[in-house]
């Protein structure tokens, strides 16, 4: 599912006779497994990103879930109910209320808003800093990429029908939306498209979703980027993302994060195994781990001073992979450190 097949060399794409869309093809297989009773209850759990977020953000529990999830008897325990690999880096999560604040229109995500809601608030300081007013969407559900990585379209669907209205408001009042996660952002621009091509409303939506580098470059074309960076980031090794290559955006991250002065960003093209749920399944977790070694050891012979990706959750398994002690950076929280803001 990382779409890449049009930006490598897959044989069937075209021009050729089959004219094969791979990534929808075995969509169409795992909607088929999906609708016959083929993906285990443990798998639609891990899927649902804003039911599991909401449960785990309870004050209170939110803290029990974060120390379980350090806890070996634990771990144990989650492999058992949810085939969660016992070594498998997972995310934290934070307690409801600690997510973003704000008045370009921000579709957070589900990760961005029980994960890592500091991404968020890096990205608004970012826009801010630039003159940009952020607002929020005022309603916000996952944007079903999880479910659609199952085959369980109708949840898709869902996802969609509760997202567009809200969304569709905001692109009528002049806003365009950013979405901080590569996955989210081709959801919103790609996929909903191709599922819902009848919808109007859809339609509109995804001509206004921008990547967060994508929407800063094409402002500093226009002469209106606050190019006035007062730190310079040194040698960054940076994982270009999947879901972001397949948008043919071109290597907008690296091009906003080399205007900081003194600054060498390394791009790394390649999968970090992480693939969603892949990367902590107990099945799959050494083969994600197998697949990400590379880019862990491109980052670790570069020396750089700082490492991340575009995709917040490739970021977080690269630097499970690294198991030195550092962490990972994500480009916007960068470019918020070379703004010194």
């Amino acid at each position: 599912m990382c779409d890449l097949c049009y930006q490598s060399k897959c044989p069937y794409i075209p021009p050729h006779p089959w004219n094969i869309d791979f990534p929808h093809l075995m969509l169409r297989a795992k909607a088929v497994k999906f609708q016959n009773g083929g993906v285990r209850a443990a798998e639609k759990i891990l899927a649902s990103t804003d039911a599991v977020g909401k449960l785990a953000g309870i004050p209170i529990v939110v803290n029990a879930v974060n120390a379980a999830n350090q806890f070996k008897p634990a771990r144990a325990a989650l492999k058992q109910v949810l085939g969660v690999h016992p070594q498998a880096g997972v995310p934290k999560y934070h307690k409801h209320g600690d997510t973003l604040r704000g008045k370009v229109a921000l579709f957070a995500t589900c990760y961005g808003n029980y994960n890592e809601p500091g991404l968020g608030e890096d990205l608004i300081a970012v826009l801010e800093h630039n003159n940009i007013t952020v607002s929020l969407a005022p309603t916000e559900q996952c944007c079903g990429m999880p479910k659609m990585e199952l085959g369980d379209l109708r949840a898709v669907e869902k996802s969609m029908r509760a997202n567009i209205p809200a969304l569709a408001s905001m692109v009528a009042k002049g806003c365009d939306i950013i979405a901080p996660v590569p996955s989210c952002a081709l959801m919103l621009r790609q996929e909903w498209p191709l599922l819902f091509p009848d919808d109007a409303e859809v339609q509109r939506v995804a001509a206004a979703v921008f990547d967060p580098f994508e929407y800063l470059m094409e402002r500093h074309r226009a002469g209106r980027l606050n190019t006035e960076f007062k730190q310079s980031l040194g040698k960054v090794a940076y994982h270009a993302a999947c879901h972001q290559r397949v948008q043919k955006i071109g290597m907008q991250t690296r091009a906003c994060l080399q205007l900081a002065p003194d600054t060498e960003v390394t791009v790394i093209e390649r999968c970090s195994g992480h693939n969603g749920t892949y990367g902590v399944k107990e099945q799959s977790y050494p083969a994600a781990k197998k697949i990400g070694r590379p880019v862990v050891n491109k980052i670790k012979q570069a020396a750089v001073d700082h490492y991340g990706s575009d995709c917040p959750m490739a970021g977080r398994f690269i630097e499970h992979g690294m198991a030195d002690g550092s962490a990972t950076a994500h480009p916007v929280s960068l470019l918020r450190r070379a703004y010194s803001i």
